[in-house]
């Protein structure tokens, strides 16, 4: 360790003494502290640690939670130096435990109280050792997480015991599938250093589940899902002292934009026999300390820091003064089997030693008093049951009286019960949203501060751009990568600072709370990807009448900067595509959309529609009301419904066929246009299908297309801004080819002029073309514009108040021309234009208008001033100027029946039920 001066301690002392913000070099020099420096570090740590039980009424409590420790597999596919736990399939007695030798520790466990199952087990041992997978083939898993999940519930179910999922690296997707199962889950961090990884002898070296960014994108995710998480990190293994400062502020950051750390183990390595690390010296006790204590100053008085305390030998109180607030999971009945060499400490030692330090010693759960007590959307409702049978109401600890008793873990009931606002598709238009933001603005979608933060000028060093999957390559491995080029999130298009044109989205923008710099960078600028100079913009237009297909991004970028005469020239090479491609006809169908419940805790920061169930706007659709809704549209001649909701955490993975078959049961021949990619992610998580398996029920349930809404804009860098919890471009496009794949024919979408900036749309549409050159399944393109007035990442002063006039005129009429010969049919939103510009973007390559819609929710909601529908009557006045013939069409673009256009002519294409009164004169 290197030695730092005297001066320096003093001076980042002093700073932590006073409450400052400390920065990775200060914080590295604190990690030296020893002697008095240590116990002046020390007081200043306990100070941080005793303001934050103070905070949450729990002050001089230390918690502990008494668990078992179920070694599930000890196969892994990694290769760490220092581990015991992992070994060959040859040394065990089988790859994995039995269901019975599972439930036969929970059960022990019980008996003496426990109220915790640890679940800990190699990486994906499936992918190293044969023995793994064919016993997994044997025994009907489809891979390790589904035999995690399936024993969680059945240690739930049985045993009463709360599940705490420690199963090493999980994607965003993994997250969702174990989420209803277990009330907490976790992954160590254990450093940030590359060098551990990438260089041969060190620790982590051979092991693909220990690349940090990996391991951090994990904690990302686990906080977008909404999963309290345990991480932490462990000292001594061969990195710096830097190492762990930077590991320390790597953590903080996460815990900070999401929320969702509950608690930080600073871990002391101690080598073991038979390892590559078994020379390497132990850390000290004086290095732990020093490190916890730092730790506490870093991570501040709201995350929960714990020693495991049979790795401190007897220096509790030590450890204390360091500013721990929790020992971690002590078990009565099993070893440390990542320790077994150091047994756990006697609970009653335990709280002996705690009680000297002057703390009294209570019981938790695996998941954390804050988070019991928060509840949704922090603990899946499946597990409402489970936890409330252990927990007490006012403290959310352990309850002491528990009685341990297997409990079902079920579907929550009821889910389709009407609740709330139900006429809130009617009354948007009058009454209007009933306040502008959810009263849980300042913390459902993760930090606002933090999320500035990220907003900071991007790299110089390319990122890959997204592409579809190439022949023979999985559907999911589509590359849905960042910013590249240069492409920063910071720069969105060529609006002017703080201003959009008049008529640009719903309502003429004014100035942007979201106008100026965050992070140092203008989000209103074209910023690192700015417009083409004039000479540019004339090139490119020359390239685009030639050769349409062929622009590069460059060229595509200097387009939508196009002004004045280059822009209507723009518009006319792309009106020409349009006229050969589908001719003169404007199109519409005639269709309704159902969003059946608006409750959902996804956290998506450009949303409006979205509340909690206890909120005043909040509502859930009965079938029987989403069936009568779809008889009204039938009987106003419509031959589409379209059903998206919230992601409501008491809807069954199986509640999405249900609606599709009410529709079809109250009017089987109505096209059911139904689901988004996220909902599909949805519903296959909660049933633990196969995205395949999930689109071919409900295929078979009555669904004829997906939306292809949920895309945004597909590059992950631009999502993690947009939305805290929604699924990764990847997902997307995995559900997306999939659905082609099974015959699921789909829309395709882009949301645009909020965080983004022009290459990103380039980019997105360019992924598109690539998509449908494999499938051909896309049916269209549609192009949405941001509505900023209620969104809340506009709220907050993060995005600009949507794109510009002159942007949506130049992207319209890109799109057709970066598509053509892919997709057809280009599509405005004129729930999202006004209706001059609808006519402008029609003059520029688009050839549908869309639905009628009948009920349009979310838009409005929003702040969108388009109304919630459109009668055949206006649509074709919108149209009428432009000269061109206007053709009701079916899903598919065909021709609707006879019988279908008498009955959308005789009720102008909106059922009665929707309709504006007008006062009389």
């Amino acid at each position: 360790m290197s030695l730092v001066s005297d001066s320096a301690l003093r001076r980042a002392l002093a700073r932590a003494r006073d409450g400052k913000a400390l920065d990775v070099t200060e914080v590295t020099v604190l990690l030296h502290a020893r002697g008095e420096h240590l116990d002046a570090l020390l007081e200043h740590a306990s100070r941080v640690r005793d303001a934050g039980l103070r905070a949450v009424g729990r002050e001089g409590i230390i918690t502990y939670s008494r668990k078992v420790f179920i070694p599930l597999t000890r196969l892994c596919r990694d290769r760490c130096g220092y581990c015991t736990f992992a070994t060959a399939p040859h040394k065990l007695p089988a790859p994995f435990l039995s269901p019975d030798e599972v439930l036969e520790i929970a059960r022990q466990g019980a008996a003496m109280g426990c109220k915790e199952a640890l679940f800990t087990l190699g990486d994906r041992p499936e992918d190293r050792w044969h023995q793994a997978r064919s016993w997994l083939d044997a025994h009907g898993y489809d891979d390790t997480l589904s035999y995690v999940r399936a024993m969680a519930i059945r240690v739930l179910e049985e045993t009463g015991l709360l599940p705490h999922l420690n199963p090493g690296v999980l994607t965003w997707r993994d997250l969702q599938r174990l989420k209803p199962v277990a009330p907490s889950m976790g992954m160590m961090l254990e450093t940030t250093s590359r060098r551990l990884f990438e260089e041969k002898g060190e620790a982590h070296y051979g092991s693909p589940d220990k690349d940090p960014a990996v391991r951090l994108r994990v904690l990302e995710d686990a906080g977008r899902t909404n999963v309290p998480f345990t991480t932490g990190i462990l000292i001594g293994i061969g990195e710096t002292v830097e190492d762990r400062a930077e590991s320390i502020f790597a953590i903080r950051r996460v815990a900070r934009e999401y929320g969702g750390i509950q608690e930080v183990i600073v871990q002391n390595f101690r080598a073991k026999p038979d390892t590559a690390m078994r020379g390497l010296p132990d850390a000290s006790l004086e290095e732990l300390a020093a490190t916890i204590a730092v730790a506490r100053l870093v991570l501040g008085p709201r995350v929960r820091i714990q020693a495991p305390p049979n790795l401190v030998d007897s220096e509790y109180t030590l450890m204390i003064r360091a500013g721990i607030d929790d020992w971690g999971g002590v078990s009565p009945l099993t070893p440390d089997h990542v320790n077994p060499e150091r047994p756990w400490p006697q609970i009653s030692l335990l709280e002996d030693r705690t009680a000297e330090s002057g703390f009294q010693l209570r019981e938790r759960l695996t998941i954390y008093p804050e988070y019991v007590l928060a509840g949704e959307p922090w603990l899946d409702p499946r597990l409402f049951a489970h936890v409330a049978a252990l927990a007490d109401p006012v403290t959310g600890l352990a309850r002491p009286d528990a009685e341990l008793r297997g409990l079902p873990w079920q579907e929550p009931d009821g889910g389709f019960a009407s609740a709330g606002r139900v006429d809130l598709h009617v009354e948007v238009d009058t009454s209007g949203r009933t306040h502008d933001r959810r009263d849980d603005f300042d913390h459902v979608y993760g930090d606002w501060t933090a999320l500035r933060d990220r907003l900071t000028p991007a790299s110089s060093t390319p990122t890959p751009s997204p592409t579809a999957p190439s022949e023979g390559e999985a559907a999911g491995g589509v590359a849905a990568g960042g910013a590249s080029d240069g492409a920063s999130l910071t720069g969105a298009g060529a609006a002017s600072a703080g201003t959009a044109e008049p008529g640009a989205t719903g309502s003429a923008a004014s100035a942007s709370p979201g106008a100026g710099s965050v992070g140092g960078a203008s989000l209103t600028g074209v910023g690192a990807v700015g417009g083409g100079t004039p000479g540019e913009v004339r090139r490119a237009l020359r390239r685009a009448a030639a050769d349409p297909g062929g622009l590069s991004d460059a060229e595509a970028v200097a387009l939508l900067a196009a002004e004045g005469e280059a822009l209507d020239e723009l518009a006319a090479i792309a009106d020409d595509l349009r006229r050969q491609a589908v001719g003169d006809e404007v199109t519409y169908v005639v269709n309704r959309n159902i969003n059946f419940t608006n409750v959902c805790y996804t956290g998506c920061r450009f949303c409006a529609f979205a509340q909690r169930r206890t909120d005043a706007d909040a509502y859930t659709l009965s079938l029987d009301q989403v069936a009568d809704r779809a008889q009204e549209a039938w009987d106003a001649g419509a031959t589409e419904v379209c059903m998206q909701g919230g992601i409501h955490p008491d809807l069954p993975g199986t509640a999405y066929f249900d609606l599709a078959k009410a529709v079809k049961e109250r009017t089987p021949g109505m096209h059911v246009h139904a689901f988004s990619p996220m909902e599909v992610i949805n519903g296959a998580s909660r049933t633990d299908m196969s995205i395949q398996a999930w689109l071919e029920a409900a295929k078979e349930a009555g669904v004829d297309s997906l939306p292809g809404t949920a895309a945004e804009i597909l590059d992950d860098d631009v999502r993690w801004v947009l939305t805290k919890g929604k699924l990764p471009a990847k997902e997307w496009v995995e559900v997306i080819t999939t659905a082609h794949k099974v015959g699921i024919p789909t829309t395709s979408t882009m949301m645009y002029g909020h965080v983004d900036n022009h290459l990103h749309w380039v980019r997105h549409i360019k992924l598109i073309r690539s998509l449908q050159e494999r499938t051909g399944g896309f049916s269209e393109f549609v192009l949405l514009p941001f509505v900023h007035t209620s969104a809340p990442i506009y709220l907050a002063g993060i995005a600009r108040p949507g794109p510009t006039a002159q942007e949506n005129r130049a992207v319209h009429a890109l799109a057709r021309i970066l598509l053509h010969g892919a997709i057809k049919n280009i599509q405005c939103s004129w729930v999202k234009l006004r209706d001059d510009l609808c006519r402008q973007v029609l003059q520029g390559g688009v050839n549908d208008l869309g639905g009628t819609l009948m009920e349009e929710t979310i838009s409005r909601m929003a702040g969108s001033e388009n109304g919630s529908y459109k009668t055949i009557s206006e649509l074709r006045e919108m149209v009428e100027v432009t000269g061109r013939p206007v053709r009701q069409r079916t899903t598919e673009y065909g021709v609707p029946t006879g019988e279908r256009l008498a009955a959308s002519e005789a009720s102008d294409g909106v059922c009665k039920s929707v309709r504006r009164v007008l006062p009389m004169a």
